[in-house]
Formats: C-alpha cells, structure tokens, sequence
C-alpha cells in the first residue's frame, strides 16, 4: 500500500525536477516498514546529509502530492536507513523525525557500520600492510602474533574502517565467539557510569569474557589514571588468555603522551601498522567508489582534478563529493571543473596543529601560574575559571577535538560549556588586546615544541 503510494509520488516528481536532481536525490529513497502509523509514509535516504537537503527543500511538497493520492496520509518522515541497520533498528524504535536518535551504545551488542567492510576499503601503497594484518586478525582472532595489532595514523585514513571491518567479518562468520567494540570515549564514559552506579565488576567481566577487544582511539585514555589501570587489567586478563585486541591510534605507541608506561608497553607486545595518507592513485579510487555507492556518473577528469587539490584525508574526499553533488543539484549546474574550483576554494580551511589537549592544559597553567590540577576540576575561583575557558578556547582553535571531547578532557564537563567558555573568551578579546596576545604567546610557544 505505502510501496504503490511513494510510487505515485516519485512519478510526480519526476515530471516536476529534471533527470539529475531526481537520480540524485530521489532515487535512493525507499520506504521504510511503518506498521504503528498507517497515516505516516517513513521513507528510508542513504545519510543525513539527504535527509536534511530532503526536509529542507521538499518535504511539504512531497507531502502536498501524497494527500492527492491518498487523502489519509498526514505526514512524511525520513530516517537514514544505514544508521538504522548498523545499529540493528527496527524502524518503529527509532525516533521518526529528520534527526535520527541513535541509542546509547550497549555493553552487550557490539554496534558495527556495515558500510564499513574488508571489500568496501580501498586499497593503496599507504594502507595495504594495515589492511593485510586486519584481515589476518579477522580470519584467524588470538592465533596469530598480531596479539594486540595497533593501527595508528592521521584523522580521516581509515583506521576505524578496517576495525570495524575486524568486527563485521567476525560477528557474521563467528557466531561462537563474543566481540567487545568500543571508542575508548566510550569505554572512559560507561566506565564512570560504572563507578557511579557500583557495577564496575559487572562493567569489567564484560570486556574479560570477550573472545576479541576491538577499541577505537585509545589516545582518548590519556590522562585518565583510573581508566587506564582498569583497562590495564582486562588487556592483561585477554591477552593471557590468548583473546585478540585490536586497537587504533593517532600516534605510535612511543609517542603517545598521558599513558602509562605499561601499557605502552603491552602495545608493542605484537604489531604496530601505520595508514598513510592516499597517493594520487588510490585518491581517484577513493572517488571513484563513493561515486559509484551514490549511483553517481561523474567524469574521471573531473575526479582526477579532486583528487590532484585534495590530499589531507579521505574523509575530505567524500565531503567534496557530497558537496559537489548538492551545488550541482540546488543550483541545476552541470558538474563540471568549475564548479569543482568553486567548491574547494569554499572548502579550503586553515590547518589544525597537532598539539594535545594535556599539552594546551600545561602550557595555558604555566602561562598563568595556575596548577594544573585546579583546570581540569570544579575549581570556581575566578582566575582559574579564566584559564579553563582560555585552555578550551585555544583547543577548540588549534585542535581538531570535537567540543564532546574538550569537555571531557576538562572534568566531565558537558559541550554546552565548551561552547560558553569558548563565546565568553572571544567577548574577553573585544576588551582586551593583551588576551589575543596571551594566546598568540602560548601557541608560539607549543609551536617551537613541535618543530
């Protein structure tokens, strides 16, 4: 019934947008199973991004002809369909609004993007080694002397693709063996959730009953001593019983900053396996397979052209492509190498440091003579409130840490208050020309540590 009616609508539309708008936009969207509200067509779209270009632009109108063919029908709604099937959603338990509520993640159900597989992960020069180990792990968990393998390098290269693909492969071939996979930002949070409700031992017998580990970037521990020394003893506990732990990185495990040394340590005991960023080759592969999975027809000259001006990551990649394919769409432009001019000049950004958020801390704290400690905790006095906000602010400037993670890193604090601390700061510098300069000595002085 709902399947006859999108039908009716998509005919409608076809006739009213021309042919790449409607291959763009309209021809990935399915409806999606609504058995609690016969009177709400629920359409299922590839990502967010269509969802809210969906909602933005043609909801009503969507809606305005789906009332001709059924008088009944009140609403329109869309959801992303992959989020929904990596998280293993049926369609009446998640919110139905544009904005998809993803549950909190369970201790119990390792939560895999189905996207992210060994066949879906292109393969270069830079990444070929880390994939190969990968795969090893995957076909053959705790047997190998890959035990633990680390992936390690930049943002946006690649390693939570092929740690996700770890666990993909194991959870559909392995039904025997238990998989444990998490951010190490999870692990810290659900760890405290645990102290706080009087569960450690529930929350710690979880992990050492796993067959496999899997967590994602586990320089987020660093700092964290309580974490750490709990996560020490359930790698300890895995590893002697011949469990696999696969973990990734920004950095190699020498250079990691904040953690303990044994544990450092332990990450050595097997493989470290670095990504590198994508030669020109495997850029134009990168594009030419996004375009593909969005059923795209875009010339190769004009992915070359991409390819040749974007080099950071392949995140990036995608995103020009995203953008290219909205430009395209919204303004009824043809693709061509000037509108691809067009959207990376508009893409081009300053690049962030490197600098850590422990390293910002130090700094802004010896700057001010102001101990370290008193940044980090629920300290109000007015002075060391100051120097929170600056070390935030800086951080949020410099770093590519996402304003979740700021406030972790500031005692648990919540993004609302990086955002305030942030705002509040830029307020400061209107008044005052010698907190612009404060700023400009600190980061001169990061600057020369990293050079």
């Amino acid at each position: 019934m709902q399947n006859a009616l999108w039908q009716n609508i998509l005919s409608e539309v076809s006739s009213l947008v021309d042919s790449t708008t409607f291959e763009t936009w309209f021809r990935q969207l399915k409806v999606a199973a609504n058995e609690e509200d016969a009177r709400t067509l629920l359409i299922d779209a590839p990502n967010q991004f269509v969802v809210d270009f969906m909602e933005q632009h043609y909801k009503l109108k969507l809606l305005s002809i789906g009332r001709k063919h059924s008088p009944d029908l009140e609403r329109i709604d869309f959801t992303v369909a992959a989020a929904r099937e990596a998280f293993h959603l049926p369609p009446e338990a998640e919110k139905k609004t544009a904005s998809l509520a993803m549950p909190k993640p369970s201790l119990s159900t390792p939560l895999f993007n189905h996207n992210f597989t060994f066949d879906s992960f292109v393969l270069g020069p830079g990444n070929e080694f880390a994939k190969s180990a990968a795969l090893a792990v995957a076909n053959a968990p705790g047997k190998t002397k890959f035990n633990p393998l680390l992936i390690y390098g930049g943002v946006g290269l690649g390693k939570t693709h092929l740690l996700q693909a770890v666990g993909n492969q194991l959870v559909s071939q392995r039904k025997d063996l238990r998989v444990a996979y998490s951010s190490s930002e999870e692990f810290y949070l659900n760890f405290i959730d645990a102290i706080k409700n009087n569960s450690t031992r529930k929350f710690s017998e979880h992990y050492r009953a796993s067959n496999i580990l899997l967590i994602d970037d586990i320089q987020f521990l660093s700092g964290k001593e309580s974490t750490q020394e709990e996560f020490f003893y359930i790698f300890n506990t895995l590893y002697q019983n011949q469990r696999q732990i696969v973990l990734t990185s920004d950095l190699p495990p020498n250079s990691l900053k904040g953690l303990q040394d044994r544990l450092i340590s332990r990450f050595q005991w097997g493989l470290c396996v670095d990504i590198q960023p994508p030669n020109l080759e495997t850029r134009v592969a990168i594009l030419k397979k996004k375009a593909e999975q969005d059923n795209l027809s875009i010339p190769e000259s004009i992915l070359i052209f991409i390819a040749e001006n974007v080099s950071s990551n392949i995140r990036e990649l995608e995103g020009i492509i995203i953008r290219l394919l909205a430009y395209a769409s919204i303004t009824r432009r043809d693709i061509t190498i000037d509108l691809v001019k067009s959207i990376l000049k508009g893409n081009q950004k300053q690049e962030k440091t490197k600098f850590s958020i422990e390293e910002i801390i130090d700094k802004v704290a010896d700057y001010y003579k102001v101990p370290v400690n008193n940044i980090r905790e629920k300290n109000r006095r007015k002075e060391v409130a100051f120097c929170r906000q600056l070390a935030m602010y800086i951080v949020k400037a410099y770093t590519n840490y996402s304003l979740k993670s700021i406030g972790l890193h500031f005692g648990g604090r919540d993004h609302s208050t990086v955002i305030h601390a942030i705002q509040h700061i830029e307020q400061i510098k209107e008044k005052d020309s010698s907190v612009s300069s404060d700023i400009e000595h600190i980061v001169s002085i990061l600057s020369e540590e990293h050079s």
